[in-house]
């Protein structure tokens, strides 16, 4: 009977110290301090709209506290590089385009980071082309027209980006080597001032995410002239493609995705990524992000891994074909 009970004793005695084991092994993350979502753009602009409803999702989905905290500057490059040395705890995340993350290693010297190594790749959020749009008062509304500008006014007609590197910089570099022409950048430290700029009339053109300047095109504040994307954009039905306007090899699609700094623990990770995957697939999420003419890619880790070397090499590759530099 005394062994009976002794064994019974260690027996529970091992279950206690296994549960409480169990206890302390998962993080309290993220509920014993705010969780900051770096945006490297001004508020306002596309990438900024879709780091607040991942941080209101996954705040949902998590507990806690997730703060947006826009970082701007040098093409998503200073928000980049503070996310880069931050502690790979859960606490710092990143939430930006493909500018920051495989176009501007290759246009910028100094670079503050590794894209390709000082980053833990969450989930691609979103994609979506680029619309090449111009303000109310020009008078151009088909790309042959924008084309006759720009032969008539060689290096003249202004075209408004977020920042060197960035997509619609990328977009406009492409679209005049493909028509031959040449034009003048103007660089803004985000989208939301650069379209700013458009709507009045202190820049002629630019190439902004659809899904920033939809409102504004239905509003009749902007005017859509062509898409990136390899097919038209179903909120813009009626608005041709480059290639159907005779401008082709200019297929771009912008992208917006969650990253972290390298490191961070595995329970961490999956417990994000999970909940940053579910956030993007939430009917009512995704319903909303449609509308506005973005597409749910919404990937693993893994996927979002792979697909960042894969963009890194096709971003070099066309910078360096084209002899795409910053001034």
């Amino acid at each position: 009977m005394k062994k009976v009970l002794k064994g019974a004793l260690i027996a529970c005695t091992a279950a206690v110290a296994l549960a409480s084991f169990g206890a302390t092994a998962q993080s309290p993350w993220p509920k014993d301090h705010p969780v900051q979502v770096v945006v490297p753009f001004p508020a306002g602009g596309a990438t900024d709209a879709i780091g607040r409803i991942m941080a209101e999702q996954l705040q949902k989905r998590l507990g806690g506290n997730f703060i947006v905290q826009n970082r701007p500057g040098a093409t998503g490059t200073i928000g980049g590089g503070f996310v880069s040395r931050a502690a790979p705890d859960g606490y710092t995340l990143m939430m930006s385009s493909l500018g920051t993350y495989v176009i501007a290693p290759h246009l910028i010297k100094s670079m503050p980071y590794d894209a390709l190594k000082d980053f833990d790749y969450i989930t691609v959020a979103v994609q979506a082309p680029n619309v090449l749009v111009a303000g109310p008062d020009k008078k151009a509304h088909t790309v042959q027209d924008v084309v006759a500008e720009l032969r008539a006014k060689p290096g003249h007609v202004s075209f408004a980006n977020s920042g060197y590197g960035a997509s619609d910089h990328l977009s406009a570099e492409v679209f005049l080597q493909q028509t031959k022409t040449e034009g003048m950048h103007v660089a803004y430290k985000g989208g939301a001032p650069a379209i700013s700029d458009l709507m009045g009339g202190q820049v002629d053109y630019s190439f902004q995410n659809v899904n920033a300047v939809l409102g504004l095109i239905q509003a009749g504040k902007l005017h859509a002239i062509a898409v990136t994307g390899a097919r038209r954009s179903p909120v813009l039905p009626d608005v041709p493609t480059l290639a159907e306007a005779g401008v082709h090899n200019a297929v771009i699609y912008s992208w917006q995705a969650l990253a972290a700094p390298k490191g961070l623990a595995s329970d961490i990770k999956s417990r994000l990524a999970t909940a940053a995957i579910a956030s993007m697939k939430d009917p009512a999420v995704a319903a909303k992000l449609e509308e506005q003419g973005l597409e749910i890619v919404a990937n693993t880790p893994e996927q979002f891994t792979a697909f960042q070397a894969q963009e890194y090499k096709r971003w070099k590759d066309l910078i360096e074909e084209r002899n795409i530099h910053i001034e």
